[in-house]
């Protein structure tokens, strides 16, 4: 037997793992509040903050995708990572034949993002002063930033929060949403995902639930509003004791519960409701549930 024959094969086999997992190291110059558009359909994205005004992208780049390239100009850049002879980033069948790229950015610190994952789980941290767009699939997203906007829609990966958003909206269908660092202006919304978020005082917040449970720990601002509203998911509402606004609580076969006064019984079917005025009454809060519990506490 001849080794010389299988110098062919040996050589395709080489040529394809190097193929399958390229290494990537590209960068471009940027200004310091450039808007970065990043896409990945399967594999990792992190994104790190730093003092440069540059954008930097190293990893791995998976088999069945084009060569990476930073496109656009120093105000406005794109890294995306689309199948080969693929018409755009969501040519599905394309992307099916895709393996997984790893991409690791740096990018300056004021820098607007608007980030798209499938099933690609996301970091993003030190970010201070840009907006934040992400949109999700399935894959975890964590985000710590001090942002003016923050918006996060996810379809069953969950979301974790830390820094600050003056704004902020954070929506997922069955992920949970953790988000202590909450500013004046919030919405939340899921389905089947727990909550649990504190921050404020709040302008306006409002959250939504179908069955996930929920735990809110803030109070709201002179003439802000607060309003919640869950089908069947538990609602813990904790307020501080100062709290000036009109509350109203009320559920409909929950068990209704109040460190701020007491709750009365329908007069006829089942249901119970509170109306209470906290100091000034400056504010507004309304917590409603269908079937799930809900607790109004004092915190101290």
């Amino acid at each position: 037997m001849k080794p010389v024959r299988y110098l062919p094969l040996l050589l395709c086999l080489c040529i394809g793992q190097a193929l399958a997992d390229s290494p990537i190291q590209l960068r471009h110059d940027a200004t310091p509040t450039v808007r970065i558009g990043i896409g990945n359909v399967a594999g990792t994205v992190s994104v790190t903050a730093w003092d440069r005004n540059e954008v930097q992208v190293n990893g791995r780049l998976g088999d069945g995708a084009k060569p990476l390239a930073i496109t656009g100009n120093n105000g406005s850049l794109e890294i995306r990572v689309e199948p080969q002879g693929g018409s755009g980033w969501f040519n599905w069948g394309g992307d099916s034949r895709m393996a997984p790229t790893t991409l690791e950015l740096h990018v300056p610190k004021a820098a607007s993002l608007d980030v798209n994952v499938v099933s690609a789980p996301l970091l993003i941290d030190g970010m201070d002063g840009g907006s934040i767009q992400v949109n999700t699939v399935s894959g975890k997203a964590r985000i710590n930033a001090r942002t003016p906007s923050l918006k996060v829609h996810s379809i069953s990966g969950g979301i974790e929060q830390a820094g600050h958003a003056d704004q902020a909206e954070l929506q997922t269908v069955s992920g949970e949403i953790l988000a202590p660092a909450l500013g004046p202006e919030v919405e939340l919304q899921t389905i089947s995902g727990r909550i649990q978020a504190s921050g404020g005082p709040w302008r306006k917040l409002t959250l939504s639930t179908v069955s996930g449970d929920v735990q809110l720990t803030g109070g709201v601002t002179a003439g802000g509003s607060l309003g919640i509203d869950s089908m069947s998911g538990d609602v813990q509402l904790q307020l501080p004791a100062a709290t000036s606004a009109s509350l109203h609580a009320s559920s409909f076969s929950g068990n209704l519960r109040s460190d701020f006064g007491t709750p009365k019984e329908a007069g006829h079917g089942p249901g119970s409701s509170l109306d209470v005025r906290l100091g000034d009454g400056a504010g507004k809060i309304d917590a409603e549930t269908f079937s799930g519990d809900l607790r109004v506490r004092k915190r101290d």
